[in-house]
């Protein structure tokens, strides 16, 4: 789930947890009182269950009365992760969990594969500043990433993680570029964790900053000055008794000065003091025009401009306030464009005068389309690069500073391209382009003639040609068209009987799900499997109102779209409910939890990582403050019951036969509270007359997992040998 953004209920709560609950239970969780409903028929129960090979977890007497309803909480005490018992209980789990998991059938050939797959060498997009190329670099038998820098046609390696103590346990985030290309600003977290520390180095002799040492700098960018002796950014408190969200909502942007004590850098835009709200900044490249961004979660953000030229007021003045809508900006010299949303759910373009900054004189340069979404736009070489999706297919458009169309980019095949990235004025950019069966590839293009060469090309040891990609488009539960993608081997076919399938899915948040290569995802179609990602409502496929059309008290949209995509993918002959896997992470997990608990009919397996599963409890805990804009807020009525309505950790119901789950968590997780998926690993495992149901914690890693190739190598080889062996066997508890 990222920390920033980018649907009508008309039944009561009683009726509509029976439409969602499991098969239709007439008998509620004990721990939410409902009000009286009509009976239906029971859900079906597996045989008696023999002594429970958990480890043993107690229940408490908590609870929460909101608006008539008593909604208990027998598991409460596993919030507390700083608990002895808590952390001993997880070990206690995760010992289990790896136990099992290391004597599974096929795992080792898994890992052995997939260290062919990931273990490979790789490069990013690369930047030019200064007439310096950086792009980071992972070598074969690297671990980590390290920032590279080419002067003269030789390469540099300028930071390395790969050097730094293991013990440490720290990752290495975004970095930043000065103009002039001698610093890097870059972020450094413990564990993988959102919370890091700024650091810069000297791009020629390679020294860190002994001085320009800034914590509290996760999130947000760094904006350097044109002269590159500074750097606007994001700085939060880092005092430990702050929750994540009171951290963030005492964020500012602050000028730091190279060499200067962080103590005394200059506060340029106050705190909001809102944790749903969460600030930003960024400068023009020409230091003219200071940005702030102020994003209202899941339903739009103001932006404020400040004219920082000589002699200016240097005053905040208003660029959009009060809109629902989102803003993205670009500048070109003292020309500020705006893409948005405003008035255009599939988004379109603006140039703004800055003397003239009320909304009414902006002038429209790039209409909305309307079957293409406007995903993104940069300014580069004096041109306009547009990013469109189509049906979640991309195509990139370039237009003069007026608007104009001038040439489309041609694309290799069919997938996802990215907007086109270098310097305004220079004629060199560059892009990637990559699909499900096509590994990541690195243009490098002119953007006055439109020439572009191959870069870099992602090896991948994998026969892709032997795979052909189908997209299919089906009826959700209301009707509505939904797309989605099918890998599948050229010769499958029907006639040899259902698949083992992986579905997944996401769901929320205006994130889009592009069709792009992932190499991991070969060990399962090689192993006679298919895999299938439903873009659902929720996202931004298809502009705004795809979005809005699954959040809020429209987030059932969401689960019915994967349910009813788990159901033609079975009518098709793809697969069946014995053989069906499902994958989601983050807003994904929480999709995971929901259509287990209301269709455990329907599925053999779930995999759910760093998931929100206690909708009444969660804006209590990490950066869910944030985020009440696309869920809600439990102390509204209104969303109070359409969030218990499908509630995950308050829909299971004893002795119902669950899908085998696999929860996969991580401790340092600062963005997801990893309370949620121990609150409802207790539950199903008290409560479930299924399959297994394991927790799995990632040591030292945050809501990306860990940073090392390793990790996920391992963690990968997990769920698939989990999925494999539970489908390959008729459903049970662990022996």
């Amino acid at each position: 789930m990222r920390p920033t953004p980018s649907f009508s209920f008309i039944a009561t709560m009683g009726s509509l947890f029976l439409a969602v609950a499991c098969g239709g239970a007439d008998v509620a969780p004990p721990h939410v009182q409902l009000p009286p409903v009509a009976v239906v028929a029971p859900v079906p129960v597996m045989p008696a269950r023999p002594p429970s090979p958990y480890p043993r977890t107690r229940t408490v007497d908590a609870a929460d009365t909101l608006f008539g309803t008593v909604v208990s909480d027998p598991y409460r005490w596993l919030e507390d992760a700083t608990s002895p018992e808590v952390q001993a209980w997880m070990k206690a789990e995760d010992d289990l969990t790896r136990a099992h998991l290391a004597n599974l059938p096929g795992r080792d050939a898994i890992v052995r594969r997939m260290q062919e797959l990931l273990y490979v060498d790789s490069r990013s997009a690369p930047v030019r500043r200064g007439g310096r190329l950086f792009f980071t670099t992972r070598t074969a038998k690297q671990e980590k990433e390290t920032i590279v820098v080419e002067r003269e046609g030789v390469e540099h390696i300028v930071i390395d993680a790969n050097a730094w103590p293991e013990d440490q346990h720290v990752a290495l985030h975004e970095w930043f570029a000065s103009w002039s290309g001698r610093q890097i600003a870059y972020l450094v977290s413990e564990n993988n964790a959102d919370e890091a520390t700024l650091h810069v180095v000297d791009v020629d002799s390679g020294k860190v900053s002994d001085v320009d040492v800034l914590p509290g700098a996760e999130f947000g960018q760094v904006s350097w000055t044109p002269a590159s002796d500074g750097f606007y950014y994001r700085r939060s408190p880092t005092d430990p008794k702050l929750t994540t969200s009171d951290r963030s909502a005492q964020a500012e942007i602050c000028f730091h000065k190279l060499g200067g004590d962080p103590k005394h850098d200059k506060v340029v835009r106050e705190k909001t003091g809102d944790p749903q709200l969460i600030l930003d900044g960024f400068l023009s490249k020409n230091g003219h025009w200071l940005f702030a961004d102020v994003g209202h979660g899941s339903l739009s953000d103001d932006f404020y401009i400040r004219d920082m030229r000589p002699g200016a007021a240097s005053q905040w003045q208003p660029l959009v306030v009060g809109k629902d809508a989102f803003f993205k900006i670009a500048t070109y010299g003292d020309r500020i464009f705006v893409a948005t949303n405003d008035g255009a759910p599939r988004w379109h373009l603006f140039e703004v005068d800055p003397g003239k900054l009320d909304r009414n004189a902006w002038k429209e340069i790039v209409p909305e389309q309307k079957d293409s979404t406007l995903l993104g736009f940069s300014v580069v070489g004096g041109r306009l690069s547009l990013q469109y999706m189509k049906d979640v297919v991309t195509h990139l458009e370039m237009h003069t500073l007026d608007g104009k169309l001038t040439n489309e980019v041609s694309l290799p095949a069919i997938g996802s391209a990215s907007v086109l990235g270098g310097d305004e004025d220079s004629d060199e950019a560059y892009y990637t382009f990559t699909s499900y069966t096509y590994p990541t590839e690195v243009y490098r293009t002119s953007v006055k003639t439109g020439k572009a060469s191959l870069w870099y090309r992602r090896p991948a040891p994998v026969d892709s040609s032997r795979y052909v990609v189908d997209q299919r488009f089906y009826p959700s539960k209301d009707g509505t068209r939904i797309p989605m993608f099918v890998v599948r081997a050229k010769e499958w076919s029907k006639t040899a009987g259902p698949a083992p399938l992986l579905l997944t899915g996401y769901g929320g948040f205006d994130v889009t799900y592009d069709p792009e290569f992932d190499a991991a995802v070969f060990p399962w179609l090689e192993r006679g499997g298919i895999y299938a990602v439903a873009n659902l409502r929720g996202g931004g496929e298809y502009g705004e109102t795809w979005h809005t059309s699954g959040m809020l008290h429209n987030k059932q949209r969401v689960f019915d779209d994967f349910i009813s995509a788990a159901e033609d993918l079975i009518t098709a002959g793809y697969t069946s409910k014995d053989r069906l896997v499902v994958w989601g992470a983050s807003n994904g997990g929480l999709l995971m939890g929901a259509v287990a608990t209301q269709r455990p009919d329907l599925f053999r397996v779930v995999l759910c990582g760093v998931p929100l599963l206690d909708m009444i409890r969660y804006p209590k805990f990490g950066l869910a403050q944030f985020w009440v804009s696309e869920y809600g807020v439990p102390e509204k009525e209104d969303d109070f019951r359409a969030l218990l309505a499908y509630s995950p950790y308050h829909h299971v119901v004893t002795g119902t036969a669950y899908p085998s789950l696999l929860m996969m968590s991580s401790d340092s997780d600062d963005r997801v509270d990893p309370m949620h998926a121990r609150k409802f690993t207790a539950e199903m495992q008290a409560r479930t007359g299924g399959g297994p149901v394991l927790l799995r914690i990632e040591r030292n890693a945050g809501h990306g997992g860990n940073d090392a190739r390793r990790s996920w190598v391992e963690s990968i080889a997990d769920r698939y040998a989990f999925a494999l062996a539970e489908i390959a066997k008729p459903g049970s508890a662990l022996e």
